[in-house]
């Protein structure tokens, strides 16, 4: 599955250019010229990577970058003609995870993505194994005895969450926003109905949990893998 690198960029020659280059180097590519609605689009899509341009039209790309890294996990490069190093590293400091100044040559840029995926493939392994329990990420599939488990959408969202993240406790407020956003309702309703649908699919006894525990008042951990 090609990695999807969505660009956010004013300059419509340069976000074109950019595009195109990652197009012919085998990623997808999904191109804005304005922040509000990269960021409407990043509540129903999946994105592996962000460029992103800090100044922009209709916001500050800055804005862009802390609302981005408060929600979600996607790496994020900033790609500006800003060359003053306090912004530079305000961007760094915010969770950008790296900074490249116009003008760039498409072998930098190729070379900085490469690096930024490389970082990422570490704190995001391929697999998950434990006990029966074996989830490939890559392939999207989980299966528990050699038996293929049918999650829904959001069910599988919640899952991959706690396993890249096994044995950490994860808050059920962090959880929230990283599955449903910014747009998510109040209260944990949501959150508890989807944890009791999965644990049905993947617990042969739900209220003595051999892979996902509930620590109460908190959130929800995944058993360590092997």
């Amino acid at each position: 599955m090609k990695a999807k690198i969505m660009i956010i960029e004013d300059e419509i020659n340069i976000c074109n250019f950019v595009s195109t280059t990652l197009q012919a180097h085998h990623y997808d590519t999904c191109k804005f010229l304005k922040g509000k609605k990269a960021l409407d689009y990043l509540q129903s899509n999946t994105i592996d990577l962000i460029l992103l341009d800090l100044g922009l039209p209709d916001m500050d790309g800055i804005d862009i970058l802390k609302y981005v890294k408060d929600h979600t996990t996607i790496p994020i490069i900033i790609i500006s003609a800003r060359t003053d190093e306090k912004q530079k590293v305000e961007a760094l400091d915010l969770g950008a995870d790296d900074y490249i100044t116009k003008p760039f040559g498409t072998e930098e840029l190729l070379a900085r993505i490469r690096t930024t995926f490389r970082h990422f493939d570490h704190l995001n392994p391929s697999h998950y194994h434990y006990k029966d329990l074996l989830i490939d990420f890559d392939k999207r599939r989980i299966t528990l005895a050699n038996e293929d488990i049918h999650l829904t959408q959001i069910e599988y969202k919640l899952v991959s969450l706690l396993a890249k993240n096994a044995g950490k406790v994860l808050t059920y407020d962090f959880i929230i926003k990283q599955i449903w956003g910014p747009y998510a309702p109040d209260d944990n309703q949501i959150l508890r109905v989807n944890m009791a649908n999965i644990r049905r699919k993947l617990e042969s006894n739900p209220a003595d949990p051999q892979y996902i525990f509930t620590e109460v008042g908190v959130g929800y951990r995944m058993a360590e893998p092997q």
